[in-house]
């Protein structure tokens, strides 16, 4: 069901209010969580645990939950991957199902790659999981950044970044076709006249294009948001234009004040450029909390967790976000060595070598900062002041919490960050909409409204860089 509060921004904001997402890894987002005395080492796959955090957060009025997805083992070096919880998780969107029955009111939003699905398929669950959720479906758009995922799929190697991107944009205008199968209303179950739905709000989208032919239409109504919210994260030109099109909700890992600023201008200003209102752009920097009484407790538990990374481990973190590259052959408290060109993620391959450079870390720290990107470690206050000079300096809309390890870290960002946010006027004290375009503050799209045509210029530059 939709209000009609939730039919655009909901009342009360036409003052900024921040956002905040959480990644829900089973037993934490740092590579090591698993291993904390405070972690289940089988919550990836424990429906209880999941609940559980999925109800605290919410507790926490968070305005979604992320789950995020590669279709592949991430890793092919077992000695690593061993030490590791990458091998064994939920398929997120039978996950995000289930929590969509004991949760009523956060966002569910669950990765699915453009590059190894086909848009029927992808169209019929986000729509299906918005049905099941009453509006609170969100679909992260990615186009793989994992070249293991290719031999899942029937191929040798892994697209290229240009080949990537075509399909990725052909991809989510079909996919918003599908959801807009139905007019509004049109779904009438009119027991009287014998009419199920109205012919006349039935919409066959007929799509031929390079990458894709759908007849259609989708065979179930329009979801409650008309839309699903539509999540991405595109770091350099070809993601960023991207994400300026298509997004509602970016993800990005910034290292600083000024480099989050300069990002968070720039999306906005591309996205005005592409005829889109700027506030319906949200940008969520990715925040790693580490939240104790004390400053020296916070840097402890940093600390403890670091300690459990495995050599290999640290290893495998480089080589796996960095490029196809062996550094067996090189100490870990020694310097990388050169890179060459890759078919990774160039925007995370960047942002690392960026910051090996910019610091002059070996190999080992550069592995254990990419572990605990965007940390913050301190007091409440300390949190808070942090995610306050990020919002009011227009370097964040919002943030996307990657908690180190759970449950208790969840729980003491809820029970001690989040009314530290209150009290400073930041954040919400309960749900006002029911929706998660409700909570966000984006407008319902129109049926046929979110369809923008790729012109040629957009597919010429879709190999100039990649996400």
């Amino acid at each position: 069901m939709t209000s009609s509060a939730d039919a655009g921004p909901a009342p009360g904001r036409s003052r900024r209010r921040l956002t905040l997402g959480a990644i829900l890894h089973g037993s934490g987002g740092h590579i090591a969580g698993w291993r904390h005395p405070s972690s289940p080492p089988d919550g990836q796959l424990d429906l209880d645990h999941h609940i559980r955090l999925a109800q605290t957060l919410e507790r926490g009025t968070f305005d979604a939950l992320f789950v995020a997805d590669v279709v592949a083992i991430w890793g092919h070096q077992y000695d690593s991957l061993r030490r590791t919880a990458r091998a064994d998780h939920f398929e997120p969107l039978t996950l995000l199902a289930a929590l969509s029955t004991v949760t009523e009111r956060i966002g569910l939003v669950a990765t699915a790659t453009t590059t190894y699905n086909e848009p029927f398929p992808i169209a019929r669950k986000f729509a299906s999981l918005d049905h099941l959720s009453a509006g609170r479906a969100g679909w992260n758009v990615v186009t793989s950044v994992v070249p293991l995922e290719a031999g899942n799929f029937g191929r040798d190697t892994h697209l290229d970044h240009s080949a990537r991107y075509l399909r990725a944009e052909e991809f989510v205008e079909v996919v918003r076709g599908l959801w807009d199968s139905f007019d509004d209303g049109a779904v009438t179950r009119d027991t009287a006249s014998g009419h199920y739905y109205d012919p006349a709000g039935l919409r066959t989208p007929h799509h031929a294009g390079p990458h894709f032919t759908v007849r259609g239409p989708l065979n179930i109504s329009r979801p409650p948001q008309g839309h699903p919210v539509i999540f991405q994260a595109g770091s350099l030109e070809v993601g960023k234009a991207f994400a300026a099109r298509h997004g509602e909700v970016l993800f990005t890992v910034q290292t600083s004040l000024a480099g989050a600023q300069a990002f968070y201008a720039d999306v906005k200003a591309r996205a005005a450029a592409y005829g889109r209102d700027g506030d319906h752009v949200l940008v969520w920097p990715v925040l790693s909390p580490f939240v104790a009484s004390t400053q020296a407790q916070a840097r402890a538990r940093l600390a403890e967790l670091q300690e459990l990374v495995h050599d290999d481990v640290a290893r495998r973190l480089v080589q796996d976000n960095i490029g196809d590259l062996d550094l067996s052959g090189y100490p870990l408290d020694g310097p990388l060595p050169h890179i060459g060109a890759t078919n990774r993620s160039k925007s995370r391959q960047e942002l690392m070598l960026d910051l090996a450079r910019r610091e002059n870390l070996t190999i080992r720290q550069l592995a254990l900062r990419f572990a605990t990107g965007g940390a913050v470690v301190g007091t409440p206050e300390t949190v808070a002041d942090h995610i306050e000079e990020w919002f009011t300096a227009r370097a964040a809309d919002g943030f996307n919490i990657n908690f180190p390890y759970l449950p208790s870290a969840a729980e003491d960002f809820v029970d001690h960050v989040v009314p530290e946010l209150r009290r400073r006027g930041l954040f919400r004290h309960t749900y006002e909409t029911a929706t998660l375009r409700g909570h966000l503050g984006l407008p319902r799209p129109q049926v046929g409204a979110g369809r923008r045509p790729v012109t040629a210029g957009q597919r010429e530059g879709a190999g100039e860089g990649s996400r």
